[in-house]
């Protein structure tokens, strides 16, 4: 499944596109999630939307599972039947930590010290 995604980075055509939309597209999300100048949570929710719609043009709908469980942890949409978590970072700098949420201490550390990111694709420009 990564050489798909990684397919997805070498088309060049489709990568311009990307290049050349994907900032206005998420500038309107964050107009469209903002109250009194403040970005709102759901600002991820419209980006992922976002990304989802860019995995369906690249390799088609039948390609794209969509119906995931708003409550299946660390699953946001499945391409080509492999899972994939979709997270995106507000705000001027381009770094961000990702852990869990629980209320138990020792899990969310465990967590931390295991966290082993699977791939990583930057996309910011240079």
């Amino acid at each position: 499944m990564s050489s798909k995604l990684i397919e997805l980075f070498r088309d060049t055509e489709l990568v311009n596109r990307i290049k050349n939309k994907l900032p206005y597209l998420f500038q309107l999300a964050e107009l469209e999630s903002s109250r009194a100048g403040k970005i709102g949570m759901e600002v991820g929710s419209l980006r992922e939307k976002i990304i989802i719609a860019l995995l369906i043009y690249k390799f088609g709908g039948t390609n794209v599972e969509t119906e995931i469980p708003i409550t299946e942890p660390e699953i946001d949409v499945k391409l080509f039947g492999k899972p994939i978590s979709i997270k995106t970072i507000t705000g001027k700098g381009f770094s961000g930590v990702k852990l869990i949420w629980t209320v138990d201490a020792q899990k969310a550390r465990e967590f931390r010290e295991k966290l082993l990111p699977k791939m990583r694709y930057n996309t910011c420009p240079d």
